[in-house]
């Protein structure tokens, strides 16, 4: 009771700090992506039931190509609803490099699908074209309602692992207006992106990272995970670095941290990205890199000696 009494007095006196509250237009875009992000897990739930359904018919088409989903595996998916096609005749259904697979779609096509199978696979695939013409209408939408921060949106899809989604996620959750936040540092905060600070005693317990924005910290973590996938980037290195000593999540979290860092420094600055490179952190810490090198070769049985490239061309 005294410390609802307490903030009921300081929000009198106005000492509590407003929210972030993002304009209309930003909560208006906001609804539809987070929308938007519903409808694409449920696309995936209703992929995953139906190649559930296709393992129990016997059916390992997803065991072959590498797309289900795609304009073979659907004609194949329709062949079986119909079920009049031998499995040769699916197998022919196949385009581009899923026709050298032929013999294998032959054995992964030969299962026992029975009537009930058909009708699911009916419903199924029904749902998923719906469900994929909700979000193509979707993506129209949002796309007009991004027009007035073209600029924004554009400058933030340079950084490695931000696609077209992902920069208008962070635009409607985060807002053009950096100045809304007190500093980088509260973003991240807010965001949940960063370290947790539990510390009770001088003693430092649990780091785990906070709980935020939960919205925009999933589509942060998944730009990094697809940041660490692009070749010669700072991120990629920094993320394989950090997964070694802390684990795959904990190195995703950090890279979604420093992709927010980049976004918030961009939009405040109105400057494009600047990638530091892959060889960045071998730069800067050039002496433990040559050192564990040095011993690595060691351990291999090796007598290394080392000498600088400018000395040697000198001799």
């Amino acid at each position: 009771m005294k410390d609802s009494e307490w903030i009921a007095d300081l929000a009198r006196h106005g000492l509590i700090a407003k929210s972030f509250v993002p304009p209309r237009p930003l909560r208006e875009l906001r609804e539809l992506l987070r929308y938007r992000r519903k409808l694409v897990e449920t696309q995936a739930a209703e992929r995953s039931r139906l190649l559930k359904l296709l393992e129990t018919a016997n059916i390992k088409l997803a065991s072959v190509a590498s797309d289900v989903f795609g304009v073979s595996g659907r004609a194949m998916l329709r062949a079986l609803i119909e079920g009049k096609a031998s499995v040769e005749a699916m197998a022919d259904l196949a385009k581009g490099r899923l026709r050298h697979k032929r013999a294998d779609l032959v054995l992964a096509l030969d299962g026992r699908v029975e009537a009930h199978h058909r009708f699911l696979l009916t419903v199924q695939l029904r749902r998923l074209e719906a469900i994929e013409a909700d979000i193509a209408a979707l993506d129209l939408c949002i796309g007009e309602r991004l027009e007035p921060y073209g600029a924004q949106h554009a400058l933030l899809m340079q950084i490695p692992g931000v696609d077209w989604v992902v920069a208008a996620v962070l635009i409607a959750e985060i807002g053009v207006d950096m100045s809304v936040f007190v500093s980088v540092y509260h973003l991240s905060a807010w965001a949940g992106v960063c370290p947790g600070n539990h510390e009770s005693a001088g003693k430092r317990k649990s780091g785990r990272a906070r709980k935020g924005n939960v919205h925009l910290r999933t589509i942060l973590v998944g730009a990094a995970i697809c940041a660490s996938r692009t070749k010669g980037s700072y991120l990629k290195d920094k993320f394989h670095r950090l997964k070694v000593r802390r684990g795959g999540l904990r190195a995703a979290v950090a890279i979604a941290h420093k992709i927010l860092v980049s976004a918030y420094h961009m939009l405040v600055k109105n400057v494009p990205y600047r990638d530091l490179g892959e060889a960045y952190l071998d730069q800067i810490n050039q002496t433990r890199t040559v050192a564990n090198l040095k011993r690595r070769l060691e351990r291999l049985g090796y007598r290394v000696t080392l000498e600088r490239a400018e000395e040697a061309v000198a001799t």
